[in-house]
Order: structure tokens, then C-alpha cells, then sequence
């Protein structure tokens, strides 16, 4: 039922979304001073993070206001944040974080990207079984260790659909702002 819930909105609703992501909407900035992906050296924020050609706009702590966040910003979070450190948590992918993460400098591998952590967590969720899926978190998780990878599941898939829908809506104002109706 876990992966069912994520998988029925990810083919009928989240993935078709993206099909077709151009690398200007990618990157494209509907306000001034939003956190992006950017080439290295010209990121804007506090700090950037990242390894190869293109580092991630961040802030410890985050300002308040928090920045509005590109598509490429929102898609490197769910991409590294949401899955890729998750998968090496408990999934046995190579270790990761926003630091270390070679970020996609473009749409097609973005989403090429996220396919493949997607697919590594619904595996790995898969092979957890109901005991699995009962047991705590462990300390990965941090304040979250005792509980149950159920309870990570369920948070996790919030996380997608929620993020991936800002997307969705970030794709749409695009369309109507540049007259480019597909």
C-alpha cells in the first residue's frame, strides 16, 4: 500500500508533469533573489554546496524570509535531500549530501536524476516487508531514530508529492509568464 500510494501519483500525475522540462525553465527565476542551481562561483545566497560544475543556493541558518526556490532548487532538494540521503541511509546507495552531491546542470539529467533515486527508494521500501517497515528508523533519522520506517515512508512520500507539485505549479506559471502555451 506504501509504494502503491507514491507510484499511482508519481505515473498518473507527477511524471507526466515533467515531461518535456526545458533547461530555461529549469533554471528560470520568476523573482529576484531566488535560491537556484547555479554555475559555480556565481551563487547569490549565504552559501553554496555541491561538487562538479553547478553548486545549490543555501543558508545555515535560513533567513526570514526564506528565498523563493527555482525548479532546479526544488528539484536538487527532492533529488538529494528527500531521496538520495534516505537511499544511502537505509538503502545501501554510496553516501551523500548537499555538500558532496554533483548536481544536474541540466533538465534532462535532473530528471534522469530523480528517476533514479526514485527507484532505489520504491526497491527499497518494497524490500522491507511489513517487519521492516515496523522497525525504528535508526539513527540516521536523528530525532526521528525510534520511529518506525512506516512513519519514513509516509513522510517521505508527503515530501514528493508535495515538492513535486510546487514544481507542477512553477511549470504552469512559466507557460502562462512566457506565452509559451504548450
Amino acid at each position: 500500500m506504501l509504494r502503491d500510494q507514491l507510484t499511482s501519483h508519481w505515473n498518473g500525475q507527477l511524471r507526466p508533469r515533467l515531461e518535456g522540462l526545458t533547461d530555461e525553465e529549469y533554471f528560470w527565476e520568476p523573482v529576484t533573489d531566488c535560491w537556484n542551481v547555479r554555475p559555480r562561483g556565481t551563487g547569490t545566497a549565504q552559501m553554496q554546496a555541491g561538487t562538479g560544475a553547478v553548486t545549490i543556493d543555501f543558508a545555515f541558518p535560513e533567513p526570514e524570509p526564506v528565498p523563493f526556490t527555482t525548479i532546479s532548487w526544488r528539484l536538487g532538494h527532492v533529488i538529494v535531500g528527500v531521496l538520495a540521503v534516505r537511499n544511502a541511509s537505509h538503502f545501501g546507495r554510496t553516501p551523500t549530501d548537499y555538500e558532496s552531491f554533483e548536481y544536474a546542470t541540466t533538465a534532462a539529467e535532473a530528471l534522469e536524476q530523480l528517476d533514479a533515486e526514485l527507484a532505489t527508494w520504491l526497491s527499497g521500501v518494497e524490500s522491507l516487508g511489513d517487519e521492516g517497515l515496523a522497525k525504528p528508523c535508526g539513527p540516521a533519522e536523528g530525532p526521528y531514530a525510534e520511529r518506525s520506517m512506516a512513519e519514513l515512508v509516509l513522510h517521505i512520500h508527503r515530501e514528493l508529492i508535495h515538492h513535486l507539485s510546487e514544481v507542477s505549479l512553477l511549470r504552469d506559471l512559466y507557460l502562462h509568464a512566457n506565452g509559451s502555451l504548450r
